[in-house]
């Protein structure tokens, strides 16, 4: 896809967004200033969604440990199918991995690993702002043309086989 081309600088906007619009949506700070950190453990993401759809997840593993942040990225993942993404918007669990220890790891993959949890942040966000029932804070499309690059930020023009009209 063309967004894995484009530079860290390019998506540096888009990250800036994604933390605003979840921080704004669920009344909750990222408490540091590493994106993958403060969504490593799932605990954001699930209050995300549970504020865009209420009770679309029903409990959360608040234990401290690896297997518990996978497991409700897991949960956070299946709310978004249940919400209407398909898979191809949706990061893979372990893209939220800290990889920084990994001796044979290329040099671009962990940025490579978050722009595709920007992507499902973005179409998300999409999702919340086309549900008539939500009335909260919007995501701003135009701080991720960069990361998707403009052919993709000209859908709005056109109606999406996942969204109304937009």
């Amino acid at each position: 896809m063309e967004w894995r081309q484009q530079s860290s600088v390019s998506c540096k906007d888009a990250f800036t967004e994604a933390q605003r619009w979840i921080e704004e949506v669920t009344g909750k700070s990222f408490g540091c200033s590493d994106f993958r950190s403060a969504l490593e453990n799932g605990v954001l993401l699930c209050d995300l969604i549970n504020q865009l759809k209420p009770g679309i997840i029903k409990r959360m593993n608040r234990l401290s440990t690896p297997i518990a942040g996978l497991d409700n990225v897991n949960v956070f993942l299946k709310a978004c199918g249940k919400l209407g993404l398909n898979e191809s918007q949706l990061f893979h669990s372990g893209d939220l991995q800290d990889l920084s220890n990994r001796v044979t790891l290329r040099r671009d993959e962990s940025q490579r690993r978050l722009k595709n949890v920007l992507i499902t942040i973005y179409w998300l966000g999409r999702k919340a702002q086309l549900d008539t029932f939500y009335s909260g804070p919007q995501l701003n499309f135009k701080a991720f043309e960069g990361l998707l690059g403009l052919a993709l930020s000209k859908v709005s023009c056109f109606i999406c086989p996942f969204f109304k009209t937009i």
